[in-house]
């Protein structure tokens, strides 16, 4: 269907004949030029006026250019039907461990060691790429929590941004209460039919200003869901200098927050494939 965005535009059409109207005749501020063969300058001028046009056809070619002027300043546009856009109803907001520690190398990917949030950028965002009709979005947080991309149906640009961020970009340690809160807040105005918020994690809570429990309380009365993920090395082997990688990782309390939700928890990942995919799509699934 043809229509015009701004069809008040063309209220501006009587425009040129107002100024022409309103505005004095614009002189040329120099002397007269004296011209003695004037009076045959006129009986020509007077001679090629009857074989031209009449005046008011020799002002149709300006008249079409402010028409076609004042159509392209109205934006036409053709409208089609309207298309339904695929939409489950879901609400995923996931939240991103962006600590220095996620910087440690003891993960693989395609046999090659990588960083444990390279491992997350790897199968989370295939994960959203598959995530059709469903609203996502990015929460990364460190020491404070920083909404990344709101709730959209653009799976790819909440994709890229994952892609982008990088260890350290919200601060150095991990405030689990805090993002859990921004979540919180982000999905509260959704609809109450399928809230929820996957937070993935190498450490414990130590930064912010909110409890993790106390978010996590809130996030059930408002009947958010929340599935936590930890990620690091098993427990019996040895990181750098002999280190355990994985010492940090506050499973109970992890284990805990999904409990008061109605959420999973799930296990961290360590193998090449990590089967770190199936945890999010059980989440997803229920």
């Amino acid at each position: 269907m043809f229509e015009l965005a701004w069809p008040w535009i063309f209220a501006l059409l009587p425009l040129p004949w107002l100024l022409r109207r309103v505005l004095p005749v614009a002189g040329s501020g120099e002397p007269v030029l004296k011209v003695a063969f004037i009076d045959d300058l006129e009986r020509l001028g007077q001679r090629r006026a009857r074989l031209n046009l009449p005046p008011w056809r020799r002002q149709l070619p300006f008249l079409l250019v402010w028409l076609l002027l004042l159509l392209a300043a109205a934006r036409p546009q053709w409208l089609g039907a309207p298309l339904p856009v695929p939409a489950s109803g879901r609400d995923l907001l996931v939240a991103v461990d962006v600590s220095g520690s996620m910087d440690y190398p003891d993960m693989q990917w395609q046999g090659e060691p990588v960083s444990r949030l390279s491992l997350v950028k790897h199968l989370l965002g295939d994960f959203l790429e598959a995530r059709e009709g469903d609203r996502l979005g990015l929460i990364l947080f460190g020491s404070r929590a920083y909404l990344q991309a709101p709730l959209t149906f653009d799976r790819h640009t909440v994709r890229t941004w994952l892609d982008d961020a990088q260890v350290g970009i919200a601060g150095q340690n991990t405030a689990i209460g805090d993002a859990i809160g921004l979540g919180l807040k982000r999905l509260r105005e959704r609809p109450a039919q399928s809230r929820v918020m996957v937070l993935i994690t190498d450490g414990a809570n130590n930064g912010g200003q909110v409890p993790p429990l106390v978010a996590a309380r809130l996030a059930a009365r408002s009947e958010v869901k929340l599935y936590t993920i930890g990620i690091g090395a098993d427990p019996g082997s040895d990181g750098q200098l002999g280190l355990n990688p994985s010492l940090d990782l506050d499973e109970p309390t992890l284990r805990q927050l999904a409990h008061l939700t109605g959420g999973q928890y799930f296990a961290r990942a360590t193998a090449p494939s990590c089967k770190a995919s199936a945890p999010l799509l059980i989440a997803w699934s229920r």
